[in-house]
């Protein structure tokens, strides 16, 4: 009796699936540039056990005095993943016109970006015993709570001061569309129609405190976010990218399937902080 295998059976039975590195498929998502990436998981219930170390206190000590034993606290994380999924059905004849294959890769690429921005930024918290999706950073217990940074910038220096009293050594600064520009609009004084960010006729480079900043729809309107990349870890897979046209075989249709599986989580939560900004035209 002959043996079936995926080289002769038909075509439903081994469908095709494409892998594309997430740098390469989805370069926009903020899980790449704003984390430190551990490791890749298949399936919800596996985690990243991430290790790192609480540091002890070092202190001096005397010549030939005994030295204290110290105990640093060895500690974990779990990083756990959610999978962000788009299905596509189209026509034989629509998926078979001219571009229409590109283009729809272009759009599936955007969609997947998009959710996987919000999960990473603004995901509730898993209700216990769920631990997927992953919460959000903005949603991560114990991450500092800056005030309102209105008409100059005091509130988030005290905020970065707060996070590098912490040990944190901020990268990045996330912004949402709005708060972007309310900043923009900040003056150098009063009555003065200098921008305090230098946006003139040359715009304002975007970057604040030396940090470099990312303009993102995925946060809330008016918010903020400050990042220490170092201290938040995560895991991505490939972007899997998959056409059937076996699926929808009785309507002559083709099906498009797109997978990302990511998840992130925070080392030490009060190494990142959370702040608003108000418009001062408002």
């Amino acid at each position: 009796m002959a043996t079936e295998t995926t080289v002769d059976s038909a075509k439903a039975w081994s469908p095709d699936v494409t892998a594309f590195a997430p740098a390469d498929a989805i370069p926009d998502a903020l899980i790449l540039s704003t984390s430190t990436v551990t490791g890749r998981i298949e399936g919800d219930e596996p985690a990243v056990r991430v290790a790192y170390v609480d540091d002890a206190a070092a202190t001096f000590v005397a010549e030939a005095a005994v030295i204290s034993e110290a105990n640093p606290a060895l500690s974990e994380v779990l990083v756990h993943t959610g999978k962000v999924a788009q299905l596509v059905r189209l026509s034989r004849e629509q998926y078979g016109q001219d571009r229409t294959a590109e283009m729809l890769a272009q759009s599936v690429r955007r969609a997947v970006t998009k959710k996987a921005n919000e999960a990473y930024l603004a995901q509730a918290a898993p209700v216990s015993p769920a631990v997927t999706p992953p919460a959000g950073l903005v949603n991560v217990t114990g991450i500092e709570s800056g005030g309102a940074v209105a008409a100059d910038l005091d509130e988030l220096v005290d905020l970065i001061a707060t996070l590098e009293g912490n040990g944190a050594t901020p990268s990045h600064i996330l912004l949402a569309p709005d708060a972007w520009a309310s900043l923009r609009k900040f003056k150098t004084a009063t009555g003065s129609a200098q921008s305090l960010l230098g946006a003139g006729t040359t715009d304002a480079t975007k970057s604040l405190l030396d940090l470099p900043v990312i303009v993102t729809s995925a946060l809330t309107t008016g918010s903020g976010l400050v990042i220490d990349n170092t201290a938040v870890v995560s895991a991505v897979g490939d972007v899997q990218l998959a056409v059937s046209d076996q699926v929808y075989f009785d309507s002559d249709s083709i099906g498009v399937r797109c997978t990302f599986r990511f998840g992130a989580n925070v080392v030490h939560p009060d190494r990142i902080g959370k702040f608003t900004v108000t418009d001062p035209a408002a």
